[in-house]
């Protein structure tokens, strides 16, 4: 770009990925602005628990203000201490010992999605829009992209970027070809406040870890146990380091950000162990359902699932992308789920998502400073992403449980691979080698960026 048409970025989707990429680009000093369909701050978002790996930490120590990185890091919950694996009658089939979060980056760390968000939204208030639903983009002769939202307004950029999500409406434009497909997995997710009792229901390694319960027919649980450096009231813990309640304190984002220490679970299994209905399900009716499929579990179990707070409950049904041939670069170009949505499995969608977000800003660092043209840019980080990105989408779906033909849903297979699953996890339990092996390849994978 030339000196005198500075370059603008119009960004579709104030989520982890349009937010960490408006931040690098202003950080380069490059215009951006992003439009998000949520009403305010505080919509829109579900879920509960992300686990950011080091190509998550790298991503975001890349492109946001160090200050604000800091605060990323003060806001994260405790970071969990062990790996644990379950049965569904709360017996521990394995309990590994993870490595710490003493180094910022080469680690892992669990970070409420509510409250990541709020990080990522301090410093943009004149560049994020909200209520601002996305219909369809035209291109001007003069080269310019024009986004088009349905209250009649629009915005005229250099370059438009899909970071909306699955269901991108950019995309369903730009790449119609571009499909997503049911993995074959219903989950339901929902939370509750963090409570000696509900602790206590935990078997103790997972009151400071995070835990996976195989059962039979096809059954997983998640649990987490998610405490912060603030209380109920959003005051400041006296067990908070030093540095961290500085920055609590000073961080606005806590004005916006609901989130208090809490324990998150979701279920899953095929599509075929729940009601043709599951998805018009909310409230009380989703506890109802997770209690009727889970008779045979420990009453503990039961009763986290029944002790849930029933506003915070939703169901999903997992989809993935079909994997896309490289198309012809322009200036519209996409990043995280828009361009490879991916199952929970292995728990790198984020991560990747904010892998994009900062190669992107490279790129458009570059065209904008006159090192690249812009289509050469964007080519460029559109050879590097989609490899990856799909790369990571068979990856997700090769993972115990998060593809509706895993062996693990079959009848009467099925009964084989827990067992088999079973004896794999007490073996990493009690051989040390193993463990050692086990933990190299969580880690190695979890930091990879090929």
């Amino acid at each position: 770009m030339s000196s005198n048409e500075p370059l603008h970025v119009l960004v579709i989707g104030a989520g982890f990925g349009g937010l960490t990429l408006a931040h690098g680009l202003r950080r380069a000093g490059v215009s951006v602005a992003v439009y998000e369909k949520a009403r305010s701050r505080t919509d829109g978002l579900h879920g509960y628990r992300v686990g950011i790996d080091p190509t998550g930490n790298r991503a975001l120590k890349e492109c946001l203000p160090p200050q604000l990185f800091k605060t990323f890091l003060a806001t994260c919950a405790r970071t969990p201490s062990h790996f644990n694996v379950l049965t569904e009658r709360k017996r521990i089939t394995a309990s590994v010992p993870l490595r710490g979060d003493a180094d910022p980056v080469n680690s892992e760390r669990s970070v409420s999605r509510q409250t990541l968000r709020q990080v990522l939204l301090t410093g943009l208030d004149d560049a994020v829009h909200f209520d601002k639903r996305f219909t369809h983009y035209e291109r001007r002769p003069d080269g310019k992209v024009v986004a088009h939202f349905a209250d009649g307004s629009c915005a005229t950029g250099d370059v438009l970027v899909a970071a909306d999500g699955a269901h991108s409406a950019v995309r369903g434009q730009y790449l119609p070809h571009a499909v997503l497909k049911p993995a074959g997995i219903t989950s339901i997710a929902a939370k509750l406040p963090l409570s000696r009792e509900a602790l206590a229901l935990l078997p103790a390694p997972s009151r400071t870890g995070l835990s996976l319960t195989f059962a039979p027919k096809g059954f997983m649980c998640i649990w987490h146990v998610m405490e912060f450096g603030w209380d109920e009231r959003g005051g400041i813990k006296e067990g908070a380091a030093g540095n961290d309640a500085e920055l609590l304190r000073s961080w606005p984002g806590l004005l916006f950000d609901n989130t208090r220490d809490y324990i998150s679970w979701g279920l899953w299994a095929a599509d075929d162990k729940f009601p043709a209905d599951v998805m018009e399900l909310r409230g009380q009716r989703l506890i109802d359902l997770a209690l009727k499929l889970t008779p045979n579990w420990h009453p503990d179990f039961r009763r986290l699932f029944s002790l849930a707070d029933p506003t915070t409950t939703f169901p999903i049904r997992i989809a993935t992308s079909e994997p896309v041939p490289a198309w012809p670069t322009t200036t519209v170009t996409l990043l995280g789920d828009a361009a490879h949505t991916m199952t929970p499995g292995q728990g790198v969608g984020a991560n990747t998502a904010l892998r994009d977000a900062a190669l992107l800003t490279r790129a458009l660092t570059a065209a904008a400073e006159g090192r690249r043209g812009l289509v050469d840019a964007i080519a460029g980080y559109e050879a590097e992403m989609i490899p990856y990105g799909f790369a990571r989408v068979k990856d997700s779906l090769a993972q115990n449980g998060t593809n509706g033909d895993d062996p693990l849903h079959k009848p009467v297979l099925g009964r084989a691979v827990l067992a088999a699953n079973r004896a794999y996890f007490r073996a990493v339990d009690r051989i040390p080698s193993l463990q050692r092996k086990f933990l190299d390849d969580l880690y190695t994978y979890r930091g990879a960026e090929d």
